[in-house]
């Protein structure tokens, strides 16, 4: 099974291509590592955290910038069960973070505090997906 972590060249490209000035919905899907892995010399590195551990760590030093460029939690769960999919696929977690433009992203991803704080997501993380969505009206209907 293949793992993503980051983005693939190709695929930050196509993201970087989308309209920059609407909002957007990034639903995220975690699944998280038994310990965390962190580099050799990394402050949290030797502690023995867990994968959810070190992502609530992540939580704690990126979301001060995740709120300041405007981010917003829309949605989250707790994964459950897969009802359509590989049986073989299990998520820890997901939610939907709202950004009011690509460009809060953008601004957020090149915070040189967010580039400090993401290391504890990729220790945290086994495998996740990160997909851009433009928002709509919810409603009764499909």
């Amino acid at each position: 099974m293949t793992a993503y972590i980051d983005p693939s060249r190709a695929n930050f490209d196509a993201f970087k291509a989308l309209p920059r000035d609407e909002p957007i919905h990034m639903l995220n899907l975690l699944l998280y590592r038994d310990r965390a892995e962190y580099p050799e010399g990394h402050e949290h590195a030797g502690k023995d955290w867990t994968g959810r551990r070190a992502y609530e760590e992540y939580g704690k030093t990126s979301g001060p910038i995740f709120r300041r460029v405007g981010g917003t939690i829309v949605w989250r769960g707790a994964f459950q069960t897969m009802v359509t999919g590989p049986d073989d696929r299990r998520w820890h977690d997901g939610f939907v973070a709202q950004y009011p433009n690509s460009a809060a992203f953008f601004e957020m991803i090149k915070d040189a505090e967010y580039q400090q704080a993401v290391v504890n997501r990729t220790a945290a993380l086994a495998d996740s997906r990160l997909v851009r969505f433009k928002p709509s009206e919810g409603g009764e209907g499909f």
